[in-house]
């Protein structure tokens, strides 16, 4: 392989990782310690070993086993990386590693349908690759409306698990798809799994340990007698109280599911906190909290202000659909106490 392939490859992986610890180092400093310390200690866990291999192209042998002498060379932008790569893999379609390098760098480009697709060329090559199960699962929920794990995804995720039973990665996303779909309980065990791998004095030890508390407490069962366990109860707690127009009740049926939810004012749509009723017990109430975030990573306490919606859904599925019903309360303060009124109004 030649010279400029192993050149890009080092430079896509030192930009790759710059791209994804300076903003989260950043994060953790404006943001407080549950979030950004979480965010920064599970990147740092799953993507130091990409460092390595990135260190082993660098310095490794394969220039001098191809005779080539090296030289000071201008530094590679990671478009120009990527190019190199892709070009290598056009010559070289069967290059799993390729493809698998290409994938995380995506990824972390925050590319995730690029990224996605790369996995799926490695998975064609090499379909028990827990690298790029993990890695499909996790793109595939960035890419999706609703940022679900499920249908392929799990499967994969479950796969993976299987094989490789001390993927952190796996085992922490195989969590948050229970989470996801109110499986409270099952998350909790499957974060259990993940402790022991962990470094028992870590801060990613302590905060999966504050997820597992959360998982419990919406689970019904008994939360740890740690200060960790109170933090699903601190934070935001935005009250907000949601009615039926009475020019709609009328396409109210048995059976439809009522989603109360909080999303950043500017940034991804997946909600921040979303709370799910029976649509027939309209007029209802509930508070909006840190601890109902979809994934136990994105929180109300991680921004200033939200919008608030709800939405009567026929499939029962969080994503819009035509004929479900919804309203809103536009932008609100997440610091705010006083309660929040939504009129479900409107025909999606």
């Amino acid at each position: 392989m030649k010279l400029a392939f192993y050149l890009a490859a080092a430079a896509m992986i030192a930009v790759a990782l710059a791209l994804l610890l300076l903003p989260l180092i950043r994060q953790g400093r404006n943001m407080g310690r549950p979030r950004g310390i979480f965010a920064l200690a599970l990147t740092v866990a799953f993507v130091l070993p990409l460092a390595a291999v990135g260190i082993y192209l660098w310095v490794g042998t394969p220039m001098a086993l191809n005779g080539v002498k090296a030289q000071a060379e201008s530094p590679l932008t990671i478009d120009q990386a990527v190019t190199e790569l892709r070009a290598h893999l056009e010559q070289k379609p069967d290059d799993a590693q390729g493809w698998l390098l290409l994938a995380q760098t995506y990824g972390a480009m925050h590319k995730p349908s690029e990224a996605r697709d790369a996995y799926d060329q490695v998975l064609r090559l090499d379909a028990n690759n827990t690298a790029a199960m993990v890695g499909w699962a996790e793109t595939d929920s960035m890419v999706r409306p609703d940022h679900r794990i499920d249908g392929r995804a799990l499967e994969l995720l479950e796969r993976a698990v299987k094989q490789e039973p001390d993927s952190q990665r796996g085992l922490w996303l195989l969590g948050i798809s229970d989470f996801q779909h109110d499986r409270y309980a099952e998350a909790a065990a499957t974060w259990r799994k993940l402790q022991p791998l962990l470094d028992p004095g870590s801060s990613v030890a302590q905060a999966v340990s504050e997820q597992i508390a959360v998982a419990d407490a919406r689970a019904g069962g008994k939360t740890s007698s740690t200060p960790t366990a109170q933090v699903a109860t601190e934070g935001p707690a935005l009250q907000v109280q949601v009615a039926l127009s009475p020019s709609l009740k009328s396409k109210l049926a048995a059976g439809d599911t009522l989603f109360v939810y909080a999303r950043a004012e500017q940034g991804p749509p997946m909600p921040l906190a979303v709370a799910k009723l029976d649509a027939n017990a309209l007029p209802a109430a509930v508070t909006l909290t840190d601890a109902m975030g979809m994934t136990p990573q994105l929180k109300l306490s991680s921004v200033s202000r939200v919008f608030i919606g709800a939405r009567i859904s026929k499939s029962g599925q969080a994503a819009a659909q035509p004929g479900d019903l919804e309203g809103d309360a536009g932008v609100v303060d997440v610091s705010t106490r006083t309660p929040i009124k939504i009129s479900i109004d409107k025909v999606h």
